[in-house]
């Protein structure tokens, strides 16, 4: 048995109400905003699947979508995969879009960029709508319109009406949007991909989106150390590393598991091929009601306020939920 099929033996999947299988560790591209090329990105994936992930996540703002298409299309290349089937793939509709008019547009342009027929997944980024056509982060108030979000849901589930899409879903929406939303969907939400780490617990949306059938996606799972928006709560948080030195594991390693026992699926970002290994290194041990006693004294604070480029400067995107 190779090392991948040993990895991929022991990576769950969860089960979304679209009936499709989602891998609860996805790899994250937002790095090709960090690393300022594609190449980089594109070696991350292929390395990546190699060591077993199936899982990528990209949006059109991340500018990673044809990086992230042309190592699909080498990993064909090099039988490291023997399908796009194989592979789930998400990505998400940028604010400029999000208008029920340009909702298919721009699928397909994500599609073109990755050379692919269908989507896994297609998320909405952000409850917000810019101008059309104005692509910028972050934006200014004058450059939000409102956003019609019953038109742009309606705009969603005909992508799947076409395959474009085999799931739909959001990003950073509150518990109030996802309401009003479920209020009039015909077809609800799969995912809401979210900021979520052990220093922002979300536990009213867990528990919230838990009740109603909706995966949890945390976005930026260890903190986002090192970017320009992130900290370094979780990263350098002493009581996880209290309970990563006792369970012989990481910090990343117990803060990864942590997600995982939560019900909660994540994209982790990073293109160091040792990293990657270690990520996937979570399921061969489990959290006491110690470690856990630990991990709820760790203090909370929201990094990503206005969502996780902040889309603007002055504007209550979360509805003041904590």
């Amino acid at each position: 048995m190779s090392l991948t099929t040993q990895v991929l033996a022991a990576i769950p999947n969860v089960v979304l109400q679209s009936s499709f299988t989602m891998p609860v560790m996805g790899l994250g591209t937002a790095d090709a905003l960090e690393s300022n090329g594609g190449e980089a990105t594109k070696q991350a994936v292929i390395e990546a699947i190699k060591v077993g992930y199936r899982h990528f996540d990209t949006a059109s703002i991340y500018g990673s979508e044809q990086a992230l298409g042309e190592a699909i299309a080498e990993a064909l290349k090099l039988a490291l995969i023997t399908s796009r089937d194989e592979l789930f793939i998400t990505s998400k509709l940028w604010l400029s879009d999000n208008h029920p008019h340009l909702v298919l547009p721009a699928l397909r342009k994500s599609l073109q960029n990755l050379g692919l027929e269908y989507l896994d997944l297609y998320l909405i980024h952000c409850p917000l709508s810019a101008k059309p056509g104005l692509i910028k982060v972050p934006y200014d108030e004058d450059d939000l319109v409102p956003f019609d979000m019953k038109g742009v849901w309606a705009s969603m589930e005909e992508s799947l009406k076409l395959g474009l899409a085999k799931s739909i879903g959001v990003s950073n929406f509150s518990t109030k949007k996802l309401d009003h939303l479920l209020s009039f969907a015909t077809i609800p939400p799969t995912v809401n991909q979210v900021e979520m780490n052990a220093s922002w617990q979300q536990k009213n949306l867990t528990e919230y989106c838990k009740a109603k059938g909706i995966i949890v996606t945390a976005y930026s799972p260890l903190g986002a150390k090192g970017t320009s928006w992130g900290s370094n709560h979780v990263m350098d948080s002493e009581l996880l590393k209290d309970i990563a030195d006792a369970h012989g594991k990481t910090v990343a390693q117990v803060s990864l598991r942590w997600l995982y026992e939560q019900g909660v699926t994540f994209a982790v970002k990073s293109y160091n091929k040792d990293r990657m290994q270690q990520n996937l290194d979570i399921f061969d041990f489990s959290l006491t009601n110690d470690d856990y006693h630990k991990i709820n004294q760790i203090k909370q604070t929201r990094k990503a306020k206005n969502g996780p480029t902040t889309f603007m400067a002055a504007h209550d995107l979360y509805d003041g939920e904590n």
